[in-house]
């Protein structure tokens, strides 16, 4: 298991992929409704999280939702760091969800240790300087727009090798800004500027992006392109919270093909979805050694 550094060493010690659980500081999250927005709900939350296995929590206050708008820095930075203290003080693993460098800058302040910035820097000049001066761990996901223009912005000639090419493009402008290549972790962007189908040959090569040597998170939890292939063709998506189960089972493959990380909404079953994907490859170990030795009795 690659893992990005530096991160404690309870996480870079564990042998497969971690879970990372989801708390939306936000009114308007297309997964939650804002059932989370209050401080007090959305650090006991979090701590839920944690007890149900989650191995860091991701705090954001700023929706990404389709179509959504942007909040003022100083909104972001009030539903933000308070969590963020509140749950670092509390020995949790925080990560940030922002794609603003101030957001970033007092997160890591207040406890954080990683930084999910769906634009991979492009939304603010000054992120990879916040980045490479920290050494936060970094995720960098694949981005080509704001949530209220990502949907207009799916133009691919091959998805997988253009995702490829945009992210390393990403790689070389943050490592030429003084950010390590330890720090990074790659994100495909399951969801953004990809409405549908796109997502699939994302998950289904996967393999591509954990063969460039970078860590990779994988977030598919409870997004539209679930929702659309549990309804069927002709049927309405089928609601976010009923998205569930399909998501532990993308977390199972994802976790299969390599991922380092699953970002989710409901940690239970993708914990119990890598623990078993761990014991599964454990197990394929096994019987490979086994193997071994008898061929090399025969010889």
């Amino acid at each position: 298991m690659r893992h990005p550094q530096p991160l404690p060493s309870a996480l870079t010690s564990l042998d497969r992929t971690l879970v990372m659980g989801v708390v939306n500081v936000t009114p308007d999250s297309f997964s939650d409704g804002g059932r989370w927005f209050e401080p007090a709900a959305a650090i006991e939350h979090g701590l839920q999280l944690v007890r149900q296995g989650a191995d860091l929590v991701d705090v954001g206050g700023e929706s990404t939702r389709p179509g959504a708008q942007r909040v003022p820095l100083s909104v972001e930075l009030e539903r933000v760091v308070p969590v963020v203290a509140a749950l670092s003080a509390q020995g949790a693993v925080v990560s940030v969800d922002t794609t603003r460098a101030e957001v970033a800058q007092q997160a890591l302040d207040a406890g954080a240790l990683v930084i999910n910035d769906v634009s991979g820097g492009l939304a603010d000049p000054e992120m990879a300087g916040v980045v490479a001066s920290s050494g936060a761990v970094y995720v960098a996901m694949h981005w080509r727009g704001h949530a209220d223009v990502m949907d207009d912005l799916e133009h691919y000639d091959d998805v997988v090798e253009d995702v490829r090419r945009e992210l390393l493009d990403r790689v070389d402008a943050l490592e030429s800004a003084g950010v390590r290549r330890h720090q990074i972790v790659l994100d495909p962007g399951l969801g953004f500027s990809k409405v549908g189908s796109a997502n699939w040959p994302l998950l289904g090569c996967l393999d591509e992006l954990v063969d460039l040597g970078l860590p990779v998170l994988v977030g598919a939890s409870r997004k539209r392109f679930l929702g659309h292939l549990l309804a069927g063709p002709d049927s309405e998506p089928v609601a976010p919270a009923e998205r569930d189960r399909a998501t532990a089972a993308v977390s199972t493959l994802a976790a299969a093909s390599g991922a380092w990380c699953v970002r989710v909404h409901d940690v239970t079953g993708s914990v119990d979805a890598v623990r078993v994907v761990q014991a599964w490859l454990g197990g394929q170990q096994h019987g490979e050694r086994l193997d071994g030795q008898m061929n090399g009795d025969r010889g």
